[in-house]
C-alpha cells in the first residue's frame, strides 16, 4: 500500500502499527499479509535475516516519518525483536515516547 495512503493527521494507534509492519513484512518477504501473525517469530518462522529486518525498519521509518517526525529505531532496539508483536511493540513505544514529549 502505498505510503500516502497512511499520511493523515492524528494519534497513530496499536492497530495501524500492526498494519503497518504485517504490510512492510508481507512485501519485503513477498509473502500474503494473512500469513503473518503476532507471534510469529522474525528468523525462525518468517525467515527474516539481518539485512530484511533492517529492510522492515527502513520500510517503517519511512512510512510512519510522513506522521511522526523523527521517528527512529536503534541498532540495540532490533536486537530485542524476535517476534511480530515485539517490532509492533518496539514501534508503538517509540511513538508513544515521541508523543510524550514537549513540543
Amino acid at each position: 500500500m502505498p505510503a500516502e495512503t497512511h499520511s493523515h493527521g492524528g494519534p497513530i494507534g496499536r492497530e495501524d502499527v500492526v498494519r503497518i509492519v504485517c504490510e512492510q513484512l508481507a512485501e519485503i518477504l513477498g509473502i500474503e499479509v494473512d500469513a503473518i501473525t503476532l507471534d510469529a517469530r522474525l528468523r525462525d518462522d518468517l525467515d527474516l535475516d539481518d539485512y530484511a529486518l533492517l529492510d522492515l525498519v527502513e520500510a517503517v521509518e519511512h512510512e510512519l516519518g510522513e506522521r511522526s517526525v523523527g521517528l527512529t529505531l536503534d541498532d540495540d532496539d532490533l536486537g530485542e525483536i524476535e517476534t511480530v508483536a515485539d517490532a509492533v511493540d518496539c514501534v508503538h513505544g517509540r511513538l508513544s515516547a515521541g508523543e510524550e514529549q514537549p513540543r
